[in-house]
């Protein structure tokens, strides 16, 4: 599918909307470092105000809303997880965000600029087992599953880090 045909699927459909990251899946050149940055902007708009169990609601209910996100995009763009999808990264760079601001008790901001390291080297690495559910999951779980993990990674981390600390 050509960028044209890309960019007119963006409005076709909310679900492509969001699929596509409000737009920032869209951009030239590397679109999952373009969504994950998007996802830092805008995480103090959706998660820096509420408390943790209503955070990880909202992240839960976001990786579920997802798996339907990135299955109705990757249908219509004929592609499993075509670049441009960055829900998945979305969702990915807040769970590493909240950790982050939670168990550090950083500012937002300062929280991001960590995260969105992290995250985004999990994400491109994919070390094993991540690499592995990349490969063998298919539909919107398997467009969310590698970053979930990702995520998870970056978590695992920052943890060690902290305990060590």
């Amino acid at each position: 599918m050509s960028d044209e045909a890309i960019k007119k699927l963006l409005w076709r459909h909310p679900a492509h909307f969001l699929a596509l990251g409000l737009g920032s899946g869209l951009l030239p050149r590397a679109p999952g470092t373009w969504g994950s940055l998007a996802a830092v902007a805008i995480y103090p708009l959706v998660f820096a105000k509420l408390s943790l169990g209503w955070a990880a609601l909202g992240l839960l209910l976001a990786f579920v809303v997802g798996v339907y996100l990135c299955g109705k995009c990757s249908a219509a763009l004929g592609v499993h997880d075509h670049g441009a999808i960055v829900w998945d990264e979305f969702v990915g760079q807040w769970m590493v965000l909240l950790y982050i601001c939670e168990a550090w008790n950083l500012h937002w901001f300062t929280a991001g600029v960590l995260a969105f390291g992290l995250f985004r080297l999990f994400d491109i690495v994919k070390p094993w087992p991540i690499s592995w559910f990349d490969q063998h999951t298919r539909g919107g779980f398997g467009v969310m599953l590698d970053d979930v993990l990702a995520a998870g990674f970056g978590i695992g981390l920052l943890a060690i880090v902290q305990a060590l600390w």
